[in-house]
């Protein structure tokens, strides 16, 4: 019943407090629960890049439309596409072959198949499937801060084109999806105390 408890905790802080930070520690834990979220095909479509820097985070506020979490976080985690074609996928199969030592022949009719499925795909329908598994990391990463007892705070609320010049996205192939400031909330911060809403679970859950 622990993570229920932790999950019921957590909500999207309005106000952090700007002067606690979270440890180097817990940050890496997020890093590498980051990594090891579960994605389409294995394939890792999504990076993140995380701004620590003040005067970064007081510039990305106004391309926030004025969301103060982003300068007031002890970080911004910024969820970021990258491409996914032949030669990402080709890499993808030559890790797997090292890692776990699998022969090629075994691994190469599905490394075949997605070849000839994404050379398929546009560039817009690679893109909505990669933003797709960026919504799954963030998932992963609010109940990792639950447990973690670090308060977050989704966004989409952002100018993706903005941001991703001012963190020198575009010259690293990336384009920004989603972000998530994290710290400590404020004492000072309403909702820290006001009930969790969520509609009854036999009207959101079926059985059969």
């Amino acid at each position: 019943m622990e993570i229920i408890d932790n999950l019921k905790w957590r909500y999207a802080v309005k106000q952090f407090d700007s002067t606690k930070k979270v440890d180097n520690d817990k940050l890496m834990t997020l890093v590498e629960a980051f990594n090891l979220t579960a994605t389409s095909y294995g394939l890792q479509p999504v990076k993140l890049m995380v701004v620590k820097d003040q005067a970064l985070k007081s510039m990305m506020v106004e391309k926030s439309y004025g969301q103060k979490q982003v300068e007031q976080a002890s970080h911004v985690l910024v969820f970021c596409t990258r491409k996914i074609g032949r030669d990402e996928i080709v890499t993808y199969f030559n890790t797997v072959k090292d890692v776990r030592g699998t022969a090629v022949d075994i691994l190469n009719p599905f490394k075949e198949f997605l070849l000839d499925s994404f050379s398929k795909k546009t560039e817009d329908e690679i893109e909505l499937w990669a933003q797709k598994q960026a919504y799954i990391a963030l998932g992963n990463l609010l109940t990792v801060c639950a447990q973690l007892k670090i308060d977050a705070c989704p966004m989409e609320g952002f100018l993706p084109k903005e941001i991703d010049q001012l963190l020198g996205l575009e010259s690293l192939g990336l384009k920004s999806v989603l972000m998530l400031p994290i710290g400590y909330r404020s004492s000072e911060d309403y909702m820290a105390s006001l009930k969790k809403v969520r509609l009854p679970l036999k009207e959101m859950v079926m059985f059969k």
